[in-house]
């Protein structure tokens, strides 16, 4: 097949009405239907293809090239499915090259699809392309992704264990976080879905979070009456009201048209995030409270994980574990090179001194009290042992 042949199969079936070849994902998804059924033909070996392409996983700039001409592209790599080698589609919220998650994603892609080459192909779909993390989970249920990385907000609908997570100033720092994650509390965390279709694989961290909105915020008395955008989660929404907020949950992508048109006043979010996605172009400035946390679960469905042999399984384990070790370690130069980036932007970043800070402890320290018995009194008991010795 050539790339003029390609080319002309996709005009006829945009002519028939088959897909809308304005529309990227459509256009994108039908050139691999084309590309699969000749694949699957009796007659084809790989002369079939474009010239250039490997056999089972294309790469994204060859593609991009052929797109190119109808002003489309890609972001991620095509699996096509031949053979026994197993597909395994990867959904997530953020950008691919400034975000922990997406460079993690991205580096666990690109190993799979290295090391593991006929035997599993992985697709990452960045930037909500696929699904967002209110809808990945379902769909993992059914079937129609094998692997994600929500952030621990989304699991309390599973199990209100991870709610410790959200609680305002349960850690000190992200090192403290990894502690609690790496003791028998917290990866016994990862298997307390598992009823519910769910096995979490790895941690993956993003950072601290750090409050903003469209006037200063030094004091939490300066953010009543004000409108945040949050993650749907119970904790956060009665963290936001300690402090005279009115939490609205809304989709990460939407947040910084939200932000920019005036639907929602403030927000919070870590360096990365505030970065990547740019909501500091539309604030009055960021205040450095570091009063939670954002980190992120690998998580699999049961079903499709236990399906797998065990040296496939092994395999993709050792990988993920490896990629896991290797990006957590490099989270704090990430979020410091964010936080960076903002700051030479010109925005303004408010540090807050130990009485500041205080204030605002005590105002959301009453949140604990809510969800002690959702969360469990040991597990707190268990993250503030770890947080002495930080």
């Amino acid at each position: 097949m050539t790339e003029q042949e390609l080319r002309t199969e996709l005009t006829a079936r945009a002519l028939a009405g088959k897909f809308d070849p304005n529309n990227p994902t459509q256009l994108e998804t039908e050139m691999v239907n084309i590309i699969r059924e000749r694949i699957q033909q009796p007659d084809c070996e790989n002369g079939c293809l474009l010239d250039g392409f490997p056999r089972t996983v294309p790469q994204a700039e060859k593609l991009d090239e052929m797109l190119q001409a109808n002003g489309q592209a890609i972001d991620h790599a095509i699996c096509l499915e031949v053979d026994d080698e197993i597909v395994v589609k990867f959904a997530h919220v953020t950008n691919t090259d400034k975000h922990p998650k997406g460079i993690a994603a991205s580096l666990l892609q690109e190993r799979v699809n290295s090391e593991m080459n006929g035997k599993a192909c992985m697709e990452v779909f960045p930037n909500s392309t696929l699904y967002d993390d209110d809808q990945v989970l379902e769909a993992m249920l059914q079937g129609d992704v094998q692997m994600a990385a929500p952030s621990l907000s989304k699991f309390e609908q599973f199990t209100k264990q991870f709610r410790i997570f959200d609680l305002p100033f349960m850690f000190k720092n992200i090192d403290a976080v990894d502690a609690f994650q790496s003791s028998d509390t917290g990866q016994a965390m990862k298997a307390s879905m598992t009823r519910r279709g769910l096995l979490g694989l790895e941690f993956w961290h993003n950072g601290m979070k750090q409050m903003s909105a469209n006037k200063p915020l030094n004091l939490p008395t300066d953010a009543a009456g004000l409108k945040f955008r949050v993650q749907p989660s119970d904790v956060i929404k009665a963290q936001m009201e300690a402090i005279g907020v009115s939490p609205q949950p809304m989709a990460f992508s939407e947040v910084y048209g939200a932000l920019q048109t005036g639907v929602v006043d403030g927000q919070e979010n870590t360096w990365s995030n505030i970065y990547g996605k740019k909501f500091f172009e539309v604030q009055d400035g960021i205040t450095e409270t570091n009063h939670g946390i954002i980190d992120y679960m690998v998580v699999v469905g049961t079903d499709w994980w236990d399906s797998l042999d065990a040296d496939t399984r092994s395999q993709l384990a050792t990988i993920l574990n490896e990629v896991s070790t290797e990006r957590n370690a490099a989270v704090g130069k990430v979020d410091s090179d964010a936080r960076q980036a903002i700051l030479d932007a010109g925005t303004t970043i408010r540090e807050l001194d130990a009485a500041t800070r205080q204030a605002w402890v005590d105002a959301m320290m009453p949140v604990w009290g809510q969800f002690k018995d959702d969360v469990g009194q040991e597990n707190i008991d268990a993250a503030q042992a770890i947080n002495a010795n930080f």
